[in-house]
């Protein structure tokens, strides 16, 4: 048995020949396949607009730029990439960490409490953690009530769904951002996107993406003007191309991680020492699938555990440490927050395998070695 990683892309002759077409064309950067990438995923999830970048870092630095002002205090989720709350600092704003619920995702109640307590909070930025996407009604109902500006991180969900609401419409949100790092759903390499349906915000992602850069019809053929301070952020053509193609496959990738995701969940049935962080939802992408253990019942540490398996050719993952709780973010005061959820998700929590092209008898040699693991 090869080994098993927690995730994994799947490239086929279909994208090679895409990329190669590429590479023979008179554009490898800036050109016809970055628009074609950006429609193509705006009409899929449904948005108006989409800015294609370089990253998913990337697209949560251009978004908060243009949502938010220095200063500003925006309520997030401690149960995310790094890259999430870093954003917001980047704009010079303050992230205010919210406990999560029980699937791992935002408590978005506790979210309406804050803004109740502290109306001077001016944004949110909710993560659909694992695929999961957080309550669409709830979000509509913190924006209408309180005016905020809401961001959904959808790094973990494209092609994920809550009572018919796409992830990255922004039906109830200002902006929504996608990456496409070999590990997510579908891949461009590196890359990422804001869709939006903000006409005046998505013009300003395309100038935060290109230097702050701005050339106009009536300007001189040589002329152009930095209007703001812009990044280069650019996504290139050959990136894009990949992205288009693997596009076309995403509903097969997700379908099968469905697959992948119930068979976990029928495994693991009536085991009272591993259990799914949600049952089977079919409504989640299930970038992730996390299952939890009361470690402190059983005679091996998530430590052991993980080498144990990594003994065994697997390759387990956590997500996440909690963010408030890294060093860099206790040296600016934070670390003390209440968020017992959090703290006992992430004692028990760990993410098992789950990518399109693993097999079924990947899977069962998976299942097999954790539950004897778990048992001896």
């Amino acid at each position: 048995m090869t080994f098993i990683p927690y995730g994994r892309q799947w490239i086929g002759n279909d994208d090679i020949e895409a990329v190669a077409e590429t590479l023979k064309s008179d554009f490898l950067t800036t050109g016809p396949k970055v628009a074609e990438f950006e429609e193509a995923v705006a009409g899929y999830c449904g948005a108006k607009y989409a800015v294609a970048v370089c990253n998913g870092t990337a697209a949560l630095h251009i978004a908060s730029l243009a949502l938010l002002k220095h200063g500003d205090k925006v309520l997030t989720t401690p149960n995310s990439f790094l890259a999430t709350s870093n954003a917001i600092l980047y704009a010079g704003a303050k992230p205010i960490f919210v406990d999560i619920q029980k699937n791992g995702n935002i408590d978005l109640d506790l979210c309406e409490k804050a803004l109740e307590k502290d109306p001077s909070i001016k944004a949110l930025y909710a993560v659909h953690f694992s695929g999961n996407p957080v309550e669409q009604e709830k979000l509509a109902r913190l924006k209408e009530r309180f005016g905020i500006n809401i961001l959904e991180d959808c790094a973990h969900s494209i092609g994920a769904e809550y009572g018919g609401i796409k992830a990255g419409s922004c039906t109830n949100s200002d902006a929504s951002i996608f990456s496409f790092h070999p590990v997510k759903h579908m891949t461009t390499g590196e890359g990422g996107m804001v869709t939006t349906n903000d006409k005046a915000l998505y013009e300003r992602l395309k100038i935060l993406r290109n230097h702050g850069m701005v050339k106009t019809p009536k300007m001189k053929p040589w002329e152009y003007e930095m209007r703001e301070l812009g990044f280069n952020y650019r996504i290139t053509d050959i990136q894009c191309v990949l992205g288009i193609s693997q596009l076309k496959k995403l509903d097969g990738f997700i379908q099968r991680r469905k697959e992948l995701a119930r068979a976990y969940d029928e495994a693991f049935a009536g085991n009272p020492l591993i259990r799914p962080l949600y049952n089977y939802n079919g409504d989640s992408s299930y970038h992730l699938y996390v299952v939890l253990t009361d470690f402190g019942s059983l005679k091996i540490s998530k430590e052991q555990l993980f080498v144990k398996m990594l003994e065994k050719g697997i390759g387990l993952q956590l997500h996440y440490i909690p963010i408030n709780r890294q060093p860099f973010y206790r040296r600016l005061g934070y670390g003390e927050e209440k968020t017992p959820v959090m703290d006992r998700y992430y004692a028990d929590c760990f993410s098992l395998p789950l990518y399109p092209k693993m097999t079924d008898n990947e899977q069962k040699y998976v299942i097999k070695n954790l539950q004897e693991i778990v048992r001896e």
